[in-house]
């Protein structure tokens, strides 16, 4: 056959590879989560050798074949040879890496992409491939970013904004468990979005700090109630950029947690992320967990 595609457990760990050094490291950075977790690993490799067959000379298309497997198979021996007792599938794909991946995740799996592809100039910027893994995800996407040289810290990181974000504090304390790690919720108050609200009323400003304050309470007081044993720590900033303050904040954490405040857009599924998790997704110093949103979650800012 010429394409092989075995559905992987729907709690399996699916990362995606290309040839590129970041792809590599992210596949054994899955596969230490798939570990973790007690998890199979999925590798795929999307080649878009079908729309571009009509294009391309037979012999192209069967070099891109061969070639594709053969990272496949040296990939899953890598990952074999540092992770011994891990299930470990393959998959050569005939469609584009975006669409392989979110098939393949399917409703249930967390997919993992590097920070760069093959594709585009180099830099530490997210490629187009995992921007659009993140942006049409309907499963948890972690970005790897940031664990070149960098020593543990102990510390899962997640956004918190209001008491809608309670669902990903619960999925980011969880996080914690698996690493044997702190939980640090972090809710960072823009003051611009007050402005006009503190021009019109001053003496106002601490009850807007207040209920920021409050909200954030509310959030960590849940997550204490449900995690007993979890050490949680508690933060809220002011600042003009929510995404700086998270950048910051991501020195000093080992994964990053947030939901994706998609919102609808005609310009391309990239800007339906939103500005802060656009920034984070390209400059944030440790792997980032998005976590999708839907319904009526694609109002909301980021």
């Amino acid at each position: 056959m010429d394409s092989t595609f075995r559905t992987p457990d729907t709690s399996s760990v699916v990362v995606g590879v290309d040839g590129s050094q970041p792809a590599r490291v992210a596949a054994l950075w899955a596969a230490t989560e798939a570990e973790r977790r007690d998890r199979p690993l999925h590798i795929v490799y999307g080649a878009d050798t079908d729309s571009r067959a009509l294009y391309l000379p037979a012999e192209t298309v069967e070099r891109v074949r061969v070639d594709g497997r053969e990272l496949l198979d040296d990939t899953a021996k890598a990952v074999s040879a540092a992770y011994p007792g891990l299930k470990v599938t393959t998959e050569f794909s005939r469609a584009g890496a975006v669409e392989s991946l979110h098939r393949a995740g399917a409703l249930h799996g967390t997919i993992v992409v590097g920070n760069r592809g093959l594709g585009g100039f180099n830099s530490l910027l997210l490629g187009s491939v995992g921007l659009d893994v993140a942006a049409a995800a309907m499963t948890p996407v972690i970005v790897v970013r940031g664990i070149d040289g960098a020593e543990e810290t102990g510390t899962v990181l997640v956004a918190v904004r209001d008491e809608h974000d309670l669902l990903y504090a619960r999925y980011a304390a969880r996080e914690a468990e698996l690493h044997k790690a702190s939980l640090r919720l972090l809710h960072v108050w823009h003051v611009l979005d007050s402005v006009g609200e503190v021009v019109t009323m001053l003496d106002g400003v601490d009850a807007i700090a207040g209920g920021h304050a409050e909200s954030l309470r509310a959030v960590t007081d849940a997550i204490r109630e449900e995690f007993p044993d979890l050490d949680v720590r508690a933060d809220a900033e002011k600042s003009i950029s929510v995404a700086g303050v998270l950048v910051e904040a991501s020195r000093h954490a080992d994964l990053l947690v947030m939901g994706g405040r998609r919102v609808p857009s005609a310009l391309g599924m990239t800007r339906n992320l939103g500005r802060a998790t656009h920034s984070l997704l390209h400059h944030a110093h440790c792997p980032v967990l998005l976590i999708p949103r839907t319904g009526s979650d694609f109002g909301s800012r980021s």
